[in-house]
């Protein structure tokens, strides 16, 4: 094994051994609860468990207005006194979701967005779109910040300012049953990997490859799929060996459908950085120092820690969030 596999196979495992309570924090114990107008059960590593609300009911985590951040805010947003958060429809459970009446936008991005429009004293309006378009808007301007599980990276930075609020791990899922492990570029090699465009994790997949073929070994098959119940399939019938993905969302599927399994985690910044999933604006918009200021304010406040263990995630809570804090490197080395 050469050193550079050897330095990854190493910082692989850390990320490993650090995402272990994230996963066991999102062991899914039961579906949808018909009675109680839908509830899915967490049940944490401690042997406790949390109920999970998927009704369009959700009567949310919410925090008090502070003046002296609401003050921090661009005068355009405030005159109009609504915040513009743009989220992905293309992501999923326990992240961003559809409740049970299928079209109240559900999870934890969108409970701390709302809990950061609190703070700001503006009235949060959710915008649900396509990846890329998150990107397009928040360019455009059309949208003010973007919560969607979206990394903080060096290369975003060049057109966006970020404001850190949860960890980001990465985890390979693999039908159950299928002996694969990943630890490393070598255990991909010439396997067929799905995983969503334009991400990070998508980023990482690429360089794995080229690491590959440069070693001498297969490239990556890499396969990109409309929807994650498309992907899902392809990985039950055996077209894909692998999902790269977020692992909280690999995790809640795992436990919820019962036919995968995790089988690999990594640092969602690469080798060298704990990744960080942070808030998003338009570079030198004047709105991150606000957001950075709110979501401090949560975390002090408590809410934050609230909004995180009611949807199983108590294991991804940073201690304080940061504006433009080092994120993935250009090139994952």
């Amino acid at each position: 094994m050469s050193a550079s596999l050897t330095r990854l196979t190493r910082l692989t495992r850390r990320s490993a051994a650090a995402a272990l309570p994230l996963a066991a924090a999102l062991v899914l114990t039961a579906c949808g609860n018909p009675s109680d107008g839908g509830t899915a059960e967490v049940k944490a590593g401690n042997g406790t468990r949390t109920k999970i609300n998927l009704s369009a009911d959700q009567k949310r985590v919410t925090t008090p207005k502070v003046d002296s951040i609401a003050a921090q805010v661009p005068a355009g947003i405030r005159k109009r006194g609504t915040l513009e958060i743009v989220d992905s429809s293309d992501s999923s459970a326990p992240l961003t979701f559809y409740a049970t009446d299928n079209k109240t936008v559900i999870g934890v991005e969108p409970d701390l967005a709302y809990l950061v429009a609190d703070v700001l004293g503006l009235k949060p309006h959710l915008n649900t779109v396509s990846w890329e378009n998150i990107f397009v808007g928040l360019d455009s301007g059309k949208y003010d910040v973007g919560f969607s599980n979206i990394t903080d990276t060096e290369e975003r930075k060049e057109k966006y300012d970020f404001a850190s609020y949860r960890k980001d791990d990465l985890a390979f899922e693999a039908k159950k049953g299928s002996g694969l492990k990943v630890t490393g570029p070598e255990d991909v090699s010439g396997k067929t990997v799905a995983v969503d465009t334009g991400t990070n994790q998508e980023k990482l997949l690429v360089e794995w490859s080229k690491e590959n073929v440069k070693a001498g070994r297969e490239p990556v098959k890499i396969k990109y799929y409309q929807n994650q119940s498309d992907t899902y399939l392809a990985l039950a019938s055996g077209r894909i060996d692998l999902f790269l993905g977020p692992n909280p969302t690999a995790a809640y599927h795992v436990a919820s459908a019962g036919q995968t399994e995790v089988v690999g985690t990594y640092s969602g910044a690469g080798e060298t950085l704990q990744g960080l999933i942070a808030a998003t604006t338009k570079k030198d918009n004047g709105l991150v120092k606000a957001v950075n200021s709110a979501l401090n304010e949560i975390i002090d406040n408590g809410s934050y820690a609230k909004v995180l263990k009611r949807w199983g995630l108590s294991g991804e809570a940073i201690e304080k969030s940061e504006i433009n804090p080092p994120g993935l490197p250009k090139t994952n080395k």
